[in-house]
């Protein structure tokens, strides 16, 4: 498909570097019902993203387009990269993080939590240390279209760090009423979390909140409101390599200092749901946005994951 120049607004002159004048913008997939979740895969110079309410994780490349990885893919949305550069994924439907094999199999990776089975992971991080760091709000069980209807056997949401070496799994946040995207500072000493309850319940939250990353890179402090967003919530999010936070947005994606302070907003047709850097030289962002995946040029690289 078609580049066109960034259609951008900006609020603050840093982010003409950030988002240059002209920088091209790339319709490369269309035709989901919610896409979400996309990780860049080094390896294969890749995006592998979600159609969630289609249950299809899908798989783009620059050389053979868009085609279907899996189907169903067991209402998978968010995805990363684990310390051996294999996807990991949430699962709505198992109510589980898996990891994708290179035979195509997928391997469970955690759950349940002191025996109950998760609510529906949402979304997940690796830190340095190759913990896991997932969100697990309702929206998978809440009815039929992210999953199967069925009742929290938690008794609430929850942000949860998985130690892969002891196979601990411990709840870091409660704060939250349904917390989604998540993403480390790039030194780790903070943690971003967004909490996306106002899309199912009146009056909910629409905000992201920061995080000190305490006790050995094991716990969380210090809970304060990063921003709130409008218009629309802030789902999914990354950070650049100087602190710079892109979370996805009504418009688009909205791009914020690490004070919170808003420099610019790079605008879509569609409701953004999510987005990652990636691109040879790590300065492309893929967007996923409604019904489909998007690209822009940028210009600064995201926070790198440290093992690829």
């Amino acid at each position: 498909m078609p580049a066109d120049s960034v259609n951008r607004v900006v609020f603050d002159e840093r982010f003409e570097r950030l988002v240059p004048a002209g920088a091209r913008v790339e319709w490369l997939a269309r035709g989901a019902i919610w896409a979400e979740g996309p990780v860049y895969v080094p390896d294969e110079d890749a995006v592998v993203w979600s159609d969630v309410r289609s249950d299809r994780v899908h798989h783009w490349t620059a050389a053979d387009g868009d085609r279907t990885l899996y189907a169903p893919g067991d209402f998978a949305n968010g995805h990363t990269l684990d310390r051996d550069g294999r996807v990991l994924a949430c699962e709505h439907g198992l109510r589980r993080v898996a990891r994708y094999e290179a035979d195509g199999s997928r391997t469970t990776i955690v759950d349940r939590y002191q025996g109950h089975r998760l609510n529906s992971p949402n979304d997940l991080v690796v830190a340095s240390d190759g913990a896991i760091w997932f969100t697990d709000p309702p929206y998978g069980i809440l009815d039929d279209t992210e999953g199967q209807q069925a009742e929290s056997e938690l008794g609430g949401c929850f942000v949860f760090r998985f130690d892969r070496g002891t196979g601990e799994l411990s709840v870091v946040s409660d704060e939250m009423e349904h917390p989604n995207g998540l993403a480390f500072s790039p030194d780790e000493s903070a943690l971003y979390v967004s909490d996306t309850s106002a899309a199912r319940v009146p009056g909910g939250n629409h905000h992201i909140l920061a995080f000190d990353v305490v006790d050995g890179s094991r716990g969380l402090a210090n809970p304060r409101t990063f921003v709130a967003m409008e218009p629309g919530f802030a789902d999914g999010l990354r950070v650049d390599v100087e602190g710079n936070v892109w979370t996805s947005a009504g418009d688009g994606i909205h791009v914020l200092d690490a004070d919170g302070v808003e420099l610019g907003r790079i605008l879509l047709p569609e409701v953004a749901s999510n987005c990652v850097f990636g691109g040879r030289d790590g300065r492309r962002l893929f967007v996923t946005a409604t019904s489909s995946l998007w690209s822009v040029e940028v210009g600064i690289r995201g926070v790198a994951t440290p093992w690829v």
